[in-house]
């Protein structure tokens, strides 16, 4: 692939680079510690079921999916940083 002043293999790393920075979000965002008896949000009960499958739950699963509902697509940055992708 003809990449002008760019090394060989360049592009891969560019994509490696955002796979790692994504896997290490999503990483950050797993709840860690003792999980809650109770929900957080809602106060409802958390079932032991629940808390042994994850580790540091804080939310009861309606709370959980209305938190994943509502949040918005991280977009990063680009690593390219081509005028056409800055412009947009």
């Amino acid at each position: 692939m003809a990449t002008g002043w760019a090394r060989d293999g360049a592009v891969q790393d560019q994509i490696d680079a955002s796979v790692d920075d994504a896997v290490k979000r999503a990483r950050s965002e797993l709840p860690s510690g003792k999980s809650l008896t109770h929900c957080e949000n809602c106060n409802a009960e958390i079932p032991a079921a629940r808390r042994e499958a994850i580790a540091g739950v804080r939310r009861c699963v309606k709370c959980q999916a209305l938190l994943d509902e509502n949040k918005t697509a991280h977009s990063g940055y680009n690593r390219r940083g081509s005028k056409d992708s800055q412009l947009r």
